[in-house]
């Protein structure tokens, strides 16, 4: 039997939001990263690079999108009084709103293709958006 080589591939993903929250399915693009990759089994990380972004999976629903938004504002209101911002900064509830959700995912690779549930879908989700900021994906296996 041949033996098997681990093999990587990485690329970059840029995005630069009109708004300062959006939550953007990026299913597409992390499936067009694993096809080059010809990785048939492994994995397939996708993180943001960003302290105030993070990536998710579940259903490419408006209903739980919206919903999702609501509940990190809930948890993580804008407000002028949080520490971070005697830094000079003004999004430390983009931070926290980060920490919720998290910065990565990472992705079972089955037969070449992602390995997802019913209705999953993978989320790249801005919090403080309007400006240039990076996604890695790294697909790892043989």
């Amino acid at each position: 039997m041949p033996e098997k080589i681990m093999k990587t591939y990485t690329e970059y993903f840029w995005f630069n939001t009109e708004n300062k929250r959006e939550y953007i399915n990026i299913t597409p693009q992390v499936e067009e990263v694993l096809a080059k990759s010809k990785i048939s089994e492994g994995m397939i990380l996708v993180s943001a690079m960003h302290i105030t972004a993070g990536v998710y999976v579940n259903d490419h629903e408006e209903g739980i999108i919206e919903d999702i938004d609501a509940w990190v504002e809930h948890l993580a209101p804008f407000k002028r009084d949080y520490k971070h911002h005697r830094t000079g900064e003004t999004n430390a509830d983009a931070h926290l709103k980060s920490l919720l959700i998290h910065h990565e995912v990472v992705i079972p690779v089955t037969k070449g293709k992602l390995d997802f549930g019913p209705w999953q879908q993978v989320f790249y989700a801005e919090f403080d958006g309007q400006r240039r900021k990076r996604v890695i994906v790294k697909a790892m296996g043989e």
